[in-house]
């Protein structure tokens, strides 16, 4: 099948893969290769890559040790049906957090997850970052279609900086900006009135939060320095003080 014109399934899948806070983890069991799923709290990594935090006691993380190919399921959790929501499937392997790398996926999981300080820090559990291979996207009919990385993952080419000064940035929305953040989350993305909470930036958009609820918001234009996520933010800002509140 092929999508029809007004489907954007690059957009839809890296959606998903931001928003989502649980999925249907596949892994392969060690001495058989069984295939055996479990479910798993996650977040996203910078270019949209899932970040898990498990322990080495759980029966998946001794799969993954043996075997490091996964599958990945995340679906919309629409009302009704759960069947005509968008959904994916992302086949990749899972990598344990680098020394390097174990200071991003950990705020980033954490950010998205604060009750997991808990017991981030125990010597049983680590961070790990699934590397997709790709990924096959349903999204109803005619809305069915296969994705290569490059079409769905966030390009970090030049973001450092950006990167660099993330959690500053998240640090200021969500003391100074929270009137700002439900602006986004109400007029522009036409959400509940909540207590929204920024919890990651990259070069595509923002990611924000309430309790369980998870918003997407894309920037018009994609951007690499502070300097331009701050003007991007307040023309923003500026776009949704102008439109209509929802009656």
């Amino acid at each position: 099948m092929q999508p029809t014109a007004d489907f954007n399934p690059s957009r839809l899948a890296r959606s998903l893969l931001r928003r989502s806070r649980q999925g249907a983890l596949a892994t392969l069991m060690a001495g058989s290769g069984s295939p055996y799923c479990s479910l798993v709290n996650l977040a996203s990594y910078p270019d949209a890559s899932p970040i898990l935090l498990i322990s080495r006691l759980a029966l998946h993380t001794k799969n993954i040790l043996e075997d490091s190919r996964v599958s990945l399921m995340l679906d919309e959790r629409v009302a009704g049906d759960p069947l005509e929501g968008a959904r994916i499937m992302l086949a990749g392997r899972a990598e344990p957090a680098s020394d390097e790398d174990k200071p991003l996926l950990r705020r980033r999981y954490l950010n998205a997850h604060p009750s997991a300080e808990a017991f981030a820090d125990f010597n049983d559990f680590s961070f790990f970052r699934i590397r997709p291979s790709g990924t096959h996207l349903v999204a109803g009919f005619g809305r069915i279609v296969d994705l290569v990385p490059e079409r769905f993952l966030t390009d970090l080419t030049g973001a450092a900086e950006l990167l660099q000064t993330e959690q500053d940035a998240v640090d200021h929305m969500n003391a100074d900006h929270r009137e700002a953040m439900n602006l986004y989350a109400t007029r522009l993305l036409g959400a509940e009135p909540a207590d929204w909470r920024c919890t990651g930036c990259d070069p595509d958009g923002i990611d924000m939060q309430a309790g369980n609820a998870t918003l997407r918001l894309d920037f018009p234009n994609r951007i690499t320095t502070p300097a331009a996520l701050r003007q991007t933010l307040k023309q923003l800002a500026d776009q949704a003080r102008l439109q209509q509140a929802p009656e």
